[in-house]
């Protein structure tokens, strides 16, 4: 029995992984294989061909944001996409929907943008307990006012940081806060290390091929004395 157990957690921790990959790779492309709906039916790569091919949405899917991209970088597709956004911002419901899908995206894939450019050790939720949370930003406006006004603070010389704290394992949710600069550390860990490591709930530490040795609770107290 004791092996029969060994050998089954060994063969999930092998075929786990693995599965979980080829079921999002076979999600992500028969998603954009969907793509290929918008040609009309008698260019459909199945009717040409005569054959299903998996994989050619995600060509024809690459070659539109490509053909889009090379359009909005001219000086004619940058009005036109200008007039774009100004027209989705005069439709009341869309106008709520897409300015935030469209400033997240701007933060996150702009080349200009600093989203979880750092991994930094902060102090939270409480003294005495640390987390890793990414650097996003810095407050500003009225915000950056209130907060250089809290008591036992400097508005002169307070400053401060917006970072985002993740949950684990599952770091697509988390936390916004905004924190005293000198209450963060910066890490010399790239963010897909530090992601690997909340992901992973401090088991896979960054720089190291060794799990970390985790002593009892028993073996760590101090010994009382007699």
């Amino acid at each position: 029995m004791p092996s029969f157990r060994k050998w089954l957690l060994a063969g999930l921790l092998v075929l786990a992984p693995l599965i979980i990959t080829l079921w999002v790779l076979e999600w992500v492309v028969s998603t954009l294989d969907q793509t290929l709906q918008i040609l009309p039916s008698h260019w459909h790569p199945d009717e040409l061909l005569g054959v299903h091919i998996p994989g050619l949405g995600v060509i024809f899917a690459l070659l539109v944001v490509l053909i889009i991209g090379g359009l909005a970088s001219n000086f004619i597709g940058n009005r036109l996409v200008t007039w774009w956004h100004a027209l989705l911002h005069r439709i009341p419901i869309v106008r709520s929907i897409y300015s935030g899908v469209k400033q997240v995206s701007d933060t996150l894939f702009s080349e200009k943008g600093n989203a979880f450019r750092k991994a930094l050790l902060i102090e939270w939720p409480h003294e005495g307990m640390w987390t890793i949370g990414f650097l996003t930003g810095v407050p500003a406006g009225d915000v950056l006012g209130k907060l250089q006004g809290q008591p036992g603070g400097n508005a002169e010389t307070d400053e401060f940081l917006s970072v985002y704290v993740p949950t684990t394992p599952n770091p697509t949710g988390g936390y916004f806060v905004m924190v005293r600069r000198s209450a963060c550390q910066e890490l010399a860990m790239s963010v897909d290390e530090a992601l690997t490591y909340i992901v992973s709930m401090g088991v896979i530490v960054p720089g190291s091929t060794k799990k970390p040795q985790v002593k009892t609770l028993a073996a760590s107290a101090p010994a009382s004395s007699s």
